[in-house]
């Protein structure tokens, strides 16, 4: 599928809601449990979102979009929800990402983002040079993509518990 800003926002505007339903009201094993060492709990993840939504995605539209000649992208912290995320309830992670999305979500399409506009580039630390598109593909890919990882770290709790469904079962062998 190509992007196109629509359909992007399809997803973006649904991420927080999917993650309220889904870990609203839950015993915490099914919250704080990861997938082994060095691996994130839904909790986490929550976290890790909200923090992208404070630092990332915005921040390197507007760099992308503004009129500095220098688009350099600064490196995202991956990691920096542990320390932001302590002493905090989940449904207060949830809350505060609902709100953060919520907004940053008006914020973009306020902006009125252009076909030829996607095609502007960014510099980003790792990868070099990215387009806007690139980088607006990746904040749906990104959604996505810990919605799965939250699933899949949620389904691992009763992986030694299904037997041999577990052949089945695609996502506890990841």
């Amino acid at each position: 599928m190509e992007y196109t800003t629509e359909k992007a926002l399809e997803i973006l505007e649904r991420t927080p809601y999917v993650l309220k339903t889904l870990l609203t009201g839950l015993s915490d094993v099914w919250v704080y449990s990861n997938e082994g060492e060095e691996t994130w709990s839904p909790f986490d993840v929550v976290g890790h979102l909200i923090h992208g939504e404070k630092t990332d995605w915005i921040e390197r539209i507007n760099i992308i979009l503004g009129d500095n000649i220098d688009k350099r992208f600064e490196p995202f912290d991956r990691f920096a929800q542990f320390e932001s995320s302590k002493g905090k309830t989940l449904i207060q992670l949830l809350d505060m990402f609902t709100e953060l999305r919520i907004k940053n979500l008006e914020y973009f399409r306020a902006l009125n983002v252009s076909d030829e506009q996607l095609g502007l580039k960014g510099l980003h630390p790792e990868l070099g040079e990215v387009t806007l598109k690139q980088l607006l593909a990746t904040w749906v890919t990104h959604d996505l993509a810990h919605i799965a990882q939250i699933a899949r770290t949620m389904a691992k709790q009763y992986k030694g518990e299904v037997g041999p469904w577990k052949a089945y079962i695609s996502i506890l062998n990841q």
